[in-house]
């Protein structure tokens, strides 16, 4: 197996003291290095005749190694660690957000328009006409991000409070790239009907539902529901954003291996709430064959599903041939991997049996089926859902500007042609002249993939009918601009 690279995630900072001595630092990053840590940083923080109080921040490769570097320089002689610190905790220290006004509140005027009395009139407006609650409020701009914690990244069922933390991080990429705000919102039930009557009772305060990190199948139920019963959009991005962001680097890989969408072999491993939406959209753009795993195995029609429909629509839809053999046996002559299930689930041997030019898109998060350093010998493109490799298939690269533009378009709801329409957006924003093997996806920072993605997803509901934006209207008290 190859040895993985170090990354930013794992790093620590080590504060250590010395003699103020040549060669005492030269010690220590020698033996950091002789245990493969990465070191990105070395500060001063106290320097004296005698001694030196040095930062020593290093990458490592997981918690493990981490620990290992910091005992490597524990077992220096005449160096003396004093602290350890863990820069991605601290960055997490009392949460990631806050609240900020947008109007200065520093004299009685201003409070006399901000809050009573001047605050009556404005709801009163709201009460003769419910429409401009979109304007005189943060519903026109805001969506609340809704958890119970039970799908967290690759992490399982951890509950709603250790959930905070994603949900927290996924607002700061709404505001960021999107300009949206939104509010995390961690429910104490895992109760299917609760959860539907929780994001009801608060949906007035929102113009967007973005469901997050909820186990399949109740996902499916209470998205279903959810967008029968409000009148703003509901969007399940571990369902629909990774379904459009694997879209759009899927259209640029097959630009590089000269292969159409059509005529490709698929084998996914992972059927949970992304992968089935996912195998729907790729489906929608022309894919045929695709051959679904699962922890029992592949997915074929004598299967028994008990309850989990959607388990058994996609047995029922892919398979074309019902094959029913291993993984291994899935993989011979595959053209396209996805994996959207857990760590080290694929080995070389599977990548060696497949296609020529084969397209890999190892996207379990924190750690994939396959990590590159395994895969890349055997591949033409190779992706993951990690920041540190490149080709980062993240669903960042979807949800803010796919946001932005249902509110922009104030849709009533979240439909195919949208998330088409945002892949071929996200896709197109890789100019011809950069698309490289390494290159298939833009950068999750680069603020035009948004903006591309949120026009691209207003005209789709401008075409389908299903955009709600209000007309100009004037009242004494507004005139509104959007």
């Amino acid at each position: 197996m190859s040895v993985r690279y170090p990354g930013v995630a794992y790093s620590v900072t080590i504060r250590t003291e010395y003699g103020n001595k040549p060669g005492m630092l030269g010690k220590v990053t020698s033996a950091i290095g002789d245990v493969g840590g990465d070191i990105t940083a070395v500060d001063i923080i106290e320097s004296s005749r005698d001694s030196i109080v040095r930062d020593i921040t290093v990458n490592a490769r997981d918690v493990a190694h981490g620990q290992q570097v910091v005992a490597r320089v524990r077992a220096l002689p005449d160096v003396k660690v004093l602290n350890v610190s863990d820069p991605t905790f601290l960055l997490h220290f009392r949460g990631k957000l806050e609240v900020h006004s947008k109007s200065p509140l520093k004299t009685r005027s201003d409070l006399s328009m901000a809050y009573t009395p001047g605050v009556a009139r404005v709801c009163m407006a709201i009460y003769d006409d419910p429409d401009a609650v979109w304007n005189l409020t943060i519903k026109g701009n805001s969506v609340a991000v809704v958890s119970d914690g039970t799908a967290v990244l690759g992490l399982g069922d951890i509950g709603p409070a250790a959930a905070m933390p994603v949900m927290e991080g996924k607002a700061m990429l709404f505001k960021e790239l999107g300009g949206v705000d939104a509010w995390p919102i961690c429910l104490a039930t895992k109760d299917p009907d609760e959860i539907v009557d929780t994001v009801k009772r608060i949906a007035p305060t929102f113009g967007g539902i973005n469901l997050e990190d909820i186990s399949a199948p109740r996902c499916f139920y209470i998205e279903e529901r959810l967008r029968e019963e409000l009148d703003i959009p509901v969007f399940h991005d571990d369902q629909h954003g990774t379904a459009v962001v694997t879209l759009a680097g899927l259209i640029n890989a097959l630009k590089l291996v000269n292969k159409r969408i059509e005529n490709l072999k698929c084998v996914l491993v992972g059927t949970g709430a992304g992968g089935i939406a996912t195998t729907k959209l790729l489906m929608e753009a022309g894919l045929r064959n695709i051959i679904g795993c699962d922890r029992t195995g592949v997915l074929h029609r004598g299967r028994d599903y008990g309850d989990n429909d959607a388990k058994r629509w996609f047995a029922d839809n892919t398979n074309p041939d019902d094959f029913r053999g291993t993984l291994l046996e899935a993989m011979e002559g595959a053209d396209f991997f996805l994996g959207l299930s857990g760590p080290g689930v694929l080995t070389p041997e599977h990548i060696k049996v497949m296609n020529r030019d084969a397209i890999v898109f190892a996207m379990a998060n924190p750690d994939p089926e396959i990590f590159p350093e395994e895969a890349e010998p055997y591949v033409k493109v190779m992706a993951t859902g990690r920041s540190d490799y490149p080709n980062q298939i993240n669903n960042a690269l979807c949800f803010p500007g796919f946001f932005r533009g249902l509110l922009d378009s104030r849709a009533r709801t979240v439909n195919t042609e949208m998330k088409l329409a945002a892949a071929h957006a996200i896709a197109s924003s890789v100019p011809a002249s950069q698309l490289t093997e390494e290159y298939i996806v833009p950068n999750v920072f680069d603020r035009n993939v948004a903006r591309a993605v949120a026009r691209e997803v207003a005209a789709a509901a401008q075409r389908t009918g299903v955009a709600q934006r209000a007309r100009r209207r004037r009242t004494a008290a507004f005139s509104s601009t959007r």
